[in-house]
């Protein structure tokens, strides 16, 4: 009777710990872009969270919102400290380069600080309860 209260705790035990969370480590995080002036999104870019060793992105969307990823679309991050920038916040101003209309003027939609991790001042402390983070960004002058 002793080995079977045993193997049944032993069970229990087991049970308990895979669902206080045997999975990946990952947390699913998503967040809204909006610029500081008047919270209007940002709605072209990718949201990037490194370390030096890691990276997820996710695509903005016409609402200004991302859903991180790293080996797959959303699958999230590992709980860390993280430097954030956006890459490819760029947007069309009308005007074609060398009078080609195939090749559209490209403009940076926000200040190129923003485009690198070191300079951007974005920062995010993600922990296993994190859900969202939103970032505000100036506009390119």
């Amino acid at each position: 009777m002793r080995i079977k209260s045993f193997i049944f705790c032993f069970l229990l035990f087991a049970v308990l710990l895979c669902a206080a969370g045997c999975g990946n480590g990952q947390v699913g995080l998503s967040g809204k872009v909006t610029f500081s002036d008047d919270d209007s999104p940002l709605t072209v870019g990718m949201v990037c969270f490194s370390t030096n060793s890691f990276l997820a992105r996710g695509a903005l969307n016409g609402d200004g919102v991302y859903t991180l990823g790293s080996s797959s679309e959303k699958d999230g991050l590992p709980p860390g400290s993280y430097r954030v920038y956006i890459e490819g916040a760029v947007k069309e101003d009308g005007k074609n380069k060398d009078g080609n209309m195939s090749l559209p003027n490209m403009i940076p939609a926000i200040d190129p600080k923003y485009n690198v991790a070191k300079t951007s001042g974005l920062v995010a402390e993600v922990t296993a309860s994190t859900k969202t983070f939103d970032f505000k960004v100036d506009r390119a002058k």
